[in-house]
């Protein structure tokens, strides 16, 4: 069966060399008329630059105060792929997006017609087409720029590298703001609890009320008291902590805990004015955009062969279906 095969394709093979020799000169005109119409075309073509930067994402993004996540990430560490996922998010957010857009006008440098309905569609495919942000096997962002004008191109390619930190940092405040009032409230309250319970306890104090451990020695010097007046004294005290002890006693262990609670909230509290007000550098930046020399695209010489041949294949196709046409058209 295979060797029956194998005539037949050697035969169609032998066919196809000969109609395309055949129709040499009709397939050259064709291929020769598409390399001079795509060449004017590839060298009609307004070329772009690419400007290129790349950053390594830290692995910090603040100051912390506690030993645990002070050992999890130093300020000084570059950020792993958690942290390079994060940045390209960031990086392709339409916060900085928009910051891009309008410091540079590029609805009117994209030539996007502002009445146009669908003018924010187009706007988001331009800056798509022209801004890419890639993470590279090393961990660090890569940040590429196109532009037909090379200058322009470096310029908002590093334009976006010194938007990172406020735009991340912007993002990271919708959080630590809320945070830090909550935290800020709740240990005001604390120590508006404590100054009441303090309050309440030096008028205690005042009565000659104290606690627990001194309450017993009341009654010895009580006993040792050979002066009139101090034996009423300290009968007083005695008769007032009969009457406050429970309550004082109560308050002591109350202030106590507040105390403990106060400290607790005090190092969250440090730590959430930290995060809230330090605007902390989000990326380390290893290499920034320069105006480029040499144009990105088009690649004219790879326009022009994939035109010719294009052109050729479809020729050949064209002239089989053409043939075939006439063929039919005979035996009908």
């Amino acid at each position: 069966m295979n060797q029956e095969k194998e005539p037949t394709l050697e035969k169609e093979r032998t066919n196809l060399l000969l109609f395309i020799w055949k129709n040499r000169k009709s397939l050259g005109f064709m291929m020769l008329a598409t390399l001079v119409i795509s060449t004017l075309i590839a060298f009609m073509i307004t070329p772009e630059y690419r400007s290129r930067a790349i950053v390594f994402p830290s692995a910090s993004n603040g100051v912390y105060f506690s030993e645990g996540r002070t050992q999890k990430a130093s300020a000084l560490d570059f950020g792993e792929e958690e942290q390079a996922e994060q940045l390209v998010q960031v990086l392709s957010s339409a916060a900085l997006r928009d910051r891009i857009v309008d410091e540079f006008d590029l609805a009117k440098h994209y030539n996007i017609d502002p009445a146009d309905p669908n003018k924010s569609y187009k706007l988001i495919q331009a800056f798509e087409g022209n801004f890419t942000f890639d993470r590279t096997k090393f961990g660090s962002i890569q940040i590429d720029v196109t532009d037909q004008n090379p200058q322009l191109a470096a310029k908002m390619a590093n334009k976006v590298v010194d938007l990172i930190d406020s735009v991340k940092h912007e993002i990271l405040l919708s959080r630590a703001v809320p945070a830090f009032r909550i935290m800020q409230r709740k240990l005001n309250q604390l120590n508006v609890q404590l100054d009441s319970i303090t309050t309440i306890l030096d008028s205690l104090s005042a009565l000659g009320v104290v606690n627990f451990e001194a309450r017993g020695g009341l009654y010895e010097a009580y006993g040792n008291a050979t002066n009139a007046a101090d034996r009423a004294l300290l009968r007083q005290q005695i008769e007032a902590n009969k009457e406050h002890s429970a309550k004082y006693d109560l308050l002591q262990n109350s202030r106590n805990a507040k105390i403990g609670q106060i400290e607790y909230f005090r190092n969250n509290y440090e730590q959430a004015e930290s995060d809230a007000n330090t605007a902390f550098s989000h990326k380390f930046i290893v290499e920034r955009a320069t105006v480029s020399d040499k144009k990105d695209k088009p690649k004219r010489l790879v326009i022009i062969l994939v035109a010719v041949i294009g052109s050729a294949v479809f020729g050949i196709f064209g002239l089989l279906v053409w043939q075939r046409y006439q063929e039919l058209k005979q035996l009908a």
